[in-house]
């Protein structure tokens, strides 16, 4: 955990900031037992390359299978509770003049913890949508080997509602994120290994604006080099700490 200086120094930033842009990645839903992407790559599924279970030539080439491993992990995320990472978010807007929530997550989890308008930069794994007429729709239940979800205006087979490889990241996301890293003064990065492009990028095009970046994660990453502050430690600790001498 960091020391108290450290902590003080990140809320007094908090504390005089108009607009606070976060984005937080795999990091923070770990903590609440969501398997990362290749750590979903168990038992039944240890055998398979995620590149050929994510991508949109998969659910061409045998979307059954693929189908079959999305749910699989849907049902994984399902078991799962938001973590006092998420509460702490949630209870940061109370604290600030304007917060935006972006995340690189799919699980939902913020949403769930009480977070508003929260920008999916990776879409949602509980949604599915139509790669052919773009239609999206609340995920179809089902099971694994249980019939394709099939879009509700084209009749074709759905995709999970999640950027697969070789997709490009929702122009509507992407752009909301983009004007959150312009306008804001202070960047949070949270639980994010900083290597995953495009949203590895906001952190310094919200520094190239003029903003100050705080990075919360227990490990140094590519962008620890140049944030303002680095608080070493899971975001599930980290973030209640920061609230808690923010509110003091």
């Amino acid at each position: 955990m960091p020391g108290p200086d450290a902590t003080e120094a990140c809320a007094e930033a908090l504390a005089d900031a108009r607009h606070v842009a976060v984005l937080t990645g795999a990091g923070v839903s770990a903590e609440s037992g969501v398997p990362t992407f290749r750590d979903a790559l168990e038992g039944l599924w240890a055998k398979h390359d995620p590149m050929q279970l994510a991508t949109p030539e998969a659910f061409v080439r045998d979307p059954q299978t693929a189908w079959d491993w999305y749910r699989w992990r849907r049902s994984l995320v399902a078991e799962v509770a938001p973590n006092p990472g998420h509460d702490a978010l949630v209870a940061l807007t109370a604290h600030v003049d304007k917060l935006t929530l972006v995340t690189q997550n799919v699980d939902g989890l913020h949403q769930r913890a009480g977070s508003r308008d929260v920008i999916e930069f990776h879409g949602n794994l509980f949604s599915d949508k139509c790669a052919h007429c773009d239609t999206r729709e609340p995920a179809h239940t089902g099971d694994a080997g249980d019939p394709l979800p099939t879009c509700g205006q084209c009749g074709r087979v759905m995709t999970p509602g999640v950027v697969l490889f070789g997709e490009m990241i929702p122009p509507a996301a992407m752009q909301a994120s983009e004007i959150a890293a312009t306008t804001c003064d202070l960047f949070l990065v949270v639980g994010t290994s900083a290597q995953v492009y495009p949203a590895a990028g906001l952190a310094g095009t919200a520094r190239a604006c003029g903003a100050g970046i705080i990075e919360i994660n227990p490990e140094a990453t590519p962008l620890s080099a140049g944030a303002d502050h680095v608080l070493r430690g899971p975001s599930g600790e980290v973030l209640p700490a920061l609230l808690a001498a923010l509110a003091a």
